[in-house]
């Protein structure tokens, strides 16, 4: 199947209820069999091909897991296991917030992330790793995930078997491993999430599509689509079928707008290209913009935050008033799904109170300047303040010293 096939796909068998066999014949463990993610088991390829290819959906996807990750993560001082943790999330050197970067991108992308936990039996210690989510598969007992790294070519030898949360199975090594699923809820769908852009596949394939049109008539010299006819004498089909070929591959340009078309020679020749002119600049470009839109909005996201308005014009204000909503209604909840099972097992596996974890928000542009003290911002707003604070004065008469100072 083509890649462009796979992307126009409707993905109406996510959840199939017949599982792939991980091994050959009715022999394979229980753990080897997965439930298909897509009617072909390869969903997540198509949507990586998708993401890569779209500009405006790609875009999305990058901001909402930046936004989503935030700045960085917090916690109280005196939780200093905890801090450690956070700065030091495994063996790897990687932070806690760096993974959970990776995993809001896997969940605004898939609809789907995977998180592992490792620890052993004396709870010793604790590491968080990113699972990338395109190599993992459900297995059929619906308690375990199966690892491979290429899922096209499927060997049971290679695949590595690991337990969803909150069933922990030993490992060789002696460490407690599970894996930690994240899915986005969509009924009749069970045992994978779904893409929050799902209903817009459509239109994340005509925003690429429109762009590679694009390049063609690039590639082409922007030359008018046509039939050349030309005039000329052969003796076999075979022979026609070669000048054609040789004659577009010189003139049609790629992908080739002009059709060529061979007839027997007259005693006058009578070559001539007749063009086909239409007008449709103004209607791709409609077509690229509402295609743009309908992804904003079945993003759950807002133009502004994606820079696709910049053009128009940059509106601070309007970046700060759709930040806030998307705080809001967006930012916030996913980070309370993405932290809770992080917040549950940091006290289960050690005993260290995680309440605390919390992640950074800033808004993208600042409407007052960092120097301005509460006080001064609430006057600027036109609210209530204390101008008499000392020192709020005091720091008043700094700024007013090194103004007159500067101007001397």
């Amino acid at each position: 199947m083509s890649k462009d096939r796979a992307l126009r796909r409707v993905v109406a068998t996510q959840n199939r209820s017949e599982p792939l066999l991980g091994s050959s014949g009715g022999t394979a463990s229980t753990t080897n069999r997965v439930w298909q993610w897509g009617g072909d088991n390869m969903l997540p390829y198509a949507l990586s091909l998708l993401a890569r290819r779209s500009v405006a959906h790609r875009r999305i996807i990058n901001d909402k897991a930046d936004y989503i990750s935030g700045k960085g993560l917090i916690c109280a001082e005196e939780e200093a296991m905890l801090s450690y943790i956070v700065e030091h999330a495994n063996g790897s050197g990687e932070t806690l917030h760096s993974i959970l970067r990776r995993i809001a991108m896997d969940e605004a992308m898939f609809g789907n992330a995977f998180l592992e936990v490792v620890t052993d039996a004396k709870h010793s210690f604790l590491s968080f790793y990113h699972i990338d989510a395109s190599q993992c598969r459900v297995s059929c007992d619906s308690e375990h995930v199966v690892l491979h790294h290429d899922w096209s070519q499927f060997n049971a030898s290679q695949a590595v078997t690991l337990p969803l949360y909150p069933l922990f199975e030993e490992r060789e090594d002696g460490t407690l491993r599970t894996v930690v699923h994240y899915k986005s809820y969509e009924p009749m769908f069970s045992h994978y999430g779904v893409a929050p852009y799902i209903a817009a596949l459509d239109a994340a394939a005509i925003v690429y599509k429109t762009d590679r049109w694009n390049i063609s008539r690039i590639d082409n010299a922007f030359q008018l689509s046509g039939v050349m006819m030309l005039d000329g004498a052969v003796d076999s089909e075979e022979e026609a079928d070669r000048v054609v070929r040789m004659a577009e591959e010189k003139f049609a340009g790629n992908p080739g707008q002009v059709l060529f078309v061979l007839r027997d020679g007259v005693e006058s020749d009578n070559s001539r290209f007749i063009p086909i002119d239409t007008s449709t600049d103004g209607d791709w470009h409609t077509l690229h913009s509402v295609a743009e839109s309908d992804l904003v909005v079945a993003h759950s996201w807002f133009r502004s935050l994606s820079g696709l308005d910049y053009a128009s014009g940059f509106s601070t204000d309007r970046i700060l008033q759709e930040y806030e909503v998307a705080l809001n209604t967006v930012i916030l909840p996913i980070q309370a799904q993405l932290l809770e099972p992080i917040r549950a097992i940091i006290p289960s596996q050690l005993g260290v109170d995680a309440s605390s974890l919390e992640v950074v928000n800033r808004p993208p542009s600042r409407s007052k300047p960092l120097y301005m003290r509460v006080w001064e911002a609430r006057r600027a707003d036109g609210l209530d303040y204390d101008e008499n604070d000392p020192e709020q004065q005091r720091f008043l008469a700094e700024i007013t010293k090194y103004n007159i100072r500067s101007i001397e």
